[in-house]
């Protein structure tokens, strides 16, 4: 497996993302707010963790299609 070539503004976009989703998540089986704002805001965390995991996957994934060597012809 090699490493993949990110800056750091899109390992913390990754990051994020996954904090974002794991907080809507742990929201949503807390007891600590009332039920309906538990479930709009965890709902809320987690769509927008959701969302983001396309374009967090096409920055991690996206530049692997570039790098297949290419045919050498003899």
């Amino acid at each position: 497996m090699r490493d993949p070539d990110l800056s750091f503004p899109e390992l913390m976009f990754i990051v994020g993302t996954r904090a974002a989703l794991a907080a809507g998540v742990a929201l949503l089986c807390s007891d600590r707010l009332s039920r309906s704002q538990r479930r709009s805001i965890g709902a809320a965390l987690v769509a927008m963790g959701v969302a983001t995991t396309i374009p967090a996957a096409v920055a991690l994934f996206g530049g692997r299609a570039d790098e297949s060597p290419t045919p050498v012809a003899y």
